[in-house]
């Protein structure tokens, strides 16, 4: 008797395995994880790395703004410029928004992220860019160090020199502390879509912020990508549809 009982249990569950099997291998469509862990944080070297924080107005489109340039690793917004010494979205007093940017100055300079900086904005609006106006979206290149300075000061004679007719109104500062904003901000453009969220394994929370893939999407979904990047990204993500395989690792 308990042979013959063991033989059925064998046989219900060798049943189910072949109905899976036949599942997955009719499956037509993509087959988003609940999760996937993140491989390795990055390729480039670490020691490497340097950061240079930017305001230019509302944070999050800053941040989509550098995070598809070759040669930056992450982006992460937050606040700086002001004296609030524990900065909230809802009170952060006398700070800006602003977009700390991790780079390989092996790769991209300082001096172009500053390019990418004046063309990405109006720094001759007054405390404000577009329809975002107040205080929080002045326009600020945060420095640090005599070198950096010099630098910034450079570019902002030679940005003053394209139109006579207005001033360019933006801040060459020291930066003191750089506080990270609030999780729900950071990669905000990429977190409106969900497709490429699955996409990319529904990473939590941190390894999301952290992430330098999640940091390249964000700018690709603001299409704000150089041409050429967003090309090569749109391939990307088609033949992933095109394959059905659900996890895009790298770029």
């Amino acid at each position: 008797m308990e042979v013959s009982e063991r033989n059925k249990h064998h046989y219900i569950l060798s049943v189910f395995i072949i109905l899976l099997a036949f599942i997955f291998d009719n499956a037509h469509c993509i087959r988003f994880p609940d999760r996937v862990a993140q491989p390795a944080r990055d390729q480039t070297d670490q020691h490497h790395l340097q950061t240079a924080v930017f305001a230019l107005g509302s944070f999050w489109r800053s941040e989509a703004v550098f995070g598809c340039l070759p040669g930056v690793v992450r982006t992460t917004v937050g606040y700086a410029g002001g004296s609030k010494p524990n900065p909230e979205y809802r009170s952060f007093g006398d700070h800006a928004e602003c977009v700390q940017v991790e780079y390989d100055p092996r790769v991209i300079s300082f001096r172009e992220l500053l390019d990418i900086f004046w063309s990405s904005h109006d720094p001759r609006q007054v405390y404000g860019q577009g329809p975002d106006v107040g205080n929080q979206y002045r326009s600020i290149i945060f420095v640090n160090g005599t070198e950096e300075s010099r630098m910034a000061s450079v570019s902002k004679e030679q940005e003053q020199t394209r139109s006579r007719s207005s001033i360019v109104t933006t801040l060459i500062i020291q930066l003191g502390t750089f506080h990270p904003a609030e999780s729900e901000h950071q990669k905000f453009e990429l977190k409106q879509n969900t497709f490429l969220l699955q996409l990319i394994g529904n990473l939590p929370e941190e390894e999301l912020e952290s992430s330098s893939l999640a940091t390249k999407l964000n700018g690709y979904v603001a299409e704000l990508c150089p041409p050429n990047i967003q090309k090569h990204i749109d391939a990307k993500i088609n033949e992933i549809i095109k394959k059905g395989w659900p996890i895009l690792r790298e770029l």
